[in-house]
């Protein structure tokens, strides 16, 4: 399996705009929300859900307990509305939400492996590819997408947390430090080790170095 880069990898001069333009959007919605406006919430759900999904999806491993989780965010999100700042990006809150919701669940079932569904097959998120990105084509193959999984859940949970925030869900270093709890130096290194033992898992058994996954 090749992973693949984000877009936030990848050279692309067009990106800032972009995400930019993306970021005043979601404040636009999240403050007419805020103002009591449903229909905002139904437009921001809509835009973020699929993504906050794929990410709790990836770090709890389990399909059923991602959706249940990403209807607490959104409570949550509901709850802290007061607290908002209007004007601000809601995403990387959101993110931050999503991300503290599922390490409480995690700390709850005192478990931090992804683990295997009923039927025996390492569960996946059928609508968010590996590469983080949305609504993937269909040429993806299933079994290669398990098995990055597979090989992701086997991470120690700061490096695939940190590969999940950065590498899959193209966050920058701060907003991932930010989301994580720690430093972005912190979270540079978790991402860069990470990444390295992603692609031994990937390439094969023998390219595997144990020594070489730790953590900072």
């Amino acid at each position: 399996m090749v992973w693949k880069k984000t877009p936030a990898e990848g050279k692309n001069p067009g990106a800032p705009a972009a995400d930019e333009k993306m970021a005043e959007r979601m404040a636009a919605l999240m403050a007419r929300y805020c103002g009591g406006d449903i229909a905002a919430f139904h437009e921001l759900y809509a835009a973020l859900a699929p993504r906050i999904l794929g990410y709790l999806t990836g770090l709890a491993g389990d399909r059923a307990t991602a959706e249940d989780l990403l209807q607490q965010t959104f409570m949550k999100l509901h709850e802290a509305r007061p607290a908002y700042v209007r004007g601000a990006n809601p995403v990387p809150w959101l993110y931050t939400i999503a991300h503290r919701t599922c390490l409480d669940e995690i700390r709850r079932r005192k478990r931090a492996r992804v683990r295997i569904s009923s039927d025996g097959n390492l569960p996946y998120e059928p609508s968010v590819d590996i590469t983080g990105v949305a609504n993937p084509q269909a040429a993806v193959d299933e079994a290669a997408i398990a098995s990055g999984l597979a090989a992701l859940a086997s991470l120690p949970t700061t490096l695939r947390q940190a590969v999940l925030l950065t590498k899959i869900h193209g966050h920058s270093s701060a907003q991932a430090a930010t989301i994580a709890g720690t430093t972005a130096g912190a979270i540079k290194v978790r991402a860069h080790r990470g990444y390295l033992a992603l692609r031994r898992k990937l390439a094969g058994p023998g390219a595997e170095s144990p020594a070489a996954v730790g953590t900072p």
